[in-house]
């Protein structure tokens, strides 16, 4: 609050206080007294006026800074009105009953929404775990009767079952700690999972897989490290060059295990790098149309929901691309009892 905005709010009192000092001035030199008198009075009167306005505005202003204050402190700041106690004028009271039914009715919606989100992703689970039976029970016929046209149909399966799997991430990325289970876990192993759940696709794409040996070991949780690899070759698959080469690598620097998925794709434009990450961008290629790590049927999520789940398991997501080829690197912590460990 500034002291010009101060005045303006206390014009009327001044204006008040000036017509009374003339007017008091008036009658006083009407009746016979000495200016010097009345010059007195009037100074008086502007100096109490004066201090009352100075300090009111010192206190007033002192006060709603500590307001300010616990404002900016608070996540919830529709919460104010909880905290700050209850003023002593009249009419901020009637503003301060405003907030708390501003609030009240805040509340009641904010409970509405999370009652619905809630709903609404218990059934996305439900239909989720329930699509996957006919999913897996297409797969074990087109396993159990081997045509041409079965390879296929399983390679569209396994895109299918991807799609869901993203879903059910999705779904439950905003609460990952109810989810997830940290162990030591072996990126070979989780590399090689990773590839059997693409198998089809790998094939059908005519994929080169290159495996660098790896003897590293993390603690982090396995099943959504593998879906986050899943989304990397799901990419990789759907945007792929005339000969396509896949490589997994891994190594050790500043006590962090780097894991890299690299690939001799088109590559990613220097303008789309810095937003690749962002939801539902799907970069030059994808708004092109062109066939490329961002074709036309990019949705934009795959990247965004890898570096949610990333940022929510303290792994470091990185992506490097120049005029041809893109790696992707996976960045895992390692603690003392790590390296002591595999040291």
């Amino acid at each position: 609050m500034s002291g010009m905005q101060y005045l303006k709010n206390r014009l009327l009192t001044i204006l008040v206080n000036l017509m009374g000092m003339w007017t008091l001035a008036l009658f006083l030199l009407a009746n016979g007294n000495q200016v010097q008198a009345v010059l007195l009075i009037f100074m008086v009167w502007l100096l109490v006026l004066t201090v009352y306005l100075w300090l009111t505005y010192v206190v007033r202003k002192r006060r709603l800074n500590k307001l300010l204050r616990m404002t900016e402190q608070l996540e919830e700041r529709y919460l104010i009105a909880e905290i700050m106690p209850l003023p002593d004028q009249a009419d901020e009271q009637v503003f301060y009953q405003i907030m708390k039914m501003a609030e009240k009715s805040m509340l009641e919606k904010i409970g509405e929404i999370q009652r619905e989100r809630k709903e609404y992703k218990e059934y996305i689970e439900q239909w989720i775990h329930e699509v996957k039976t006919p999913i897996t029970a297409m797969k074990l016929l087109c396993e159990n009767n081997r045509f041409p046209f079965t390879r296929e149909i399983l390679a569209e399966l396994e895109n299918i079952n991807q799609y869901t799997q993203q879903a059910l991430y999705y779904a439950r990325s905003e609460h990952t700690e109810k989810d997830y289970f940290v162990r030591e876990t072996d990126l070979c192993e989780v590399v090689h999972g990773a590839i059997a759940d693409n198998k089809y696709l790998l094939r059908q794409s005519n994929m080169q897989i290159r495996i660098d040996e790896m003897e590293s070991r993390v603690y982090t949780d396995e099943k959504w490290v593998r879906f986050i690899l899943n989304q990397i070759i799901s990419n990789a698959v759907k945007y792929r060059a005339e000969q396509p080469v896949l490589h997994f690598s891994a190594v050790t620097a500043n006590n962090r295990i780097l894991l890299s998925v690299s690939d001799n794709g088109p590559g990613i434009p220097p303008g789309d790098l810095p937003r690749i990450f962002e939801k539902g961008f799907t970069g030059q290629n994808g708004r092109s149309g062109r066939s490329g790590k961002w074709g036309k049927d990019a949705t934009g999520i795959g990247l965004y929901l890898c570096k949610r789940l990333c940022d929510k398991l303290g792994i470091g997501l990185a992506v490097y691309s120049e005029d041809k080829g893109t790696t992707v690197e996976l960045s895992f912590q390692m603690n003392d009892f790590v390296i002591g460990v595999q040291g």
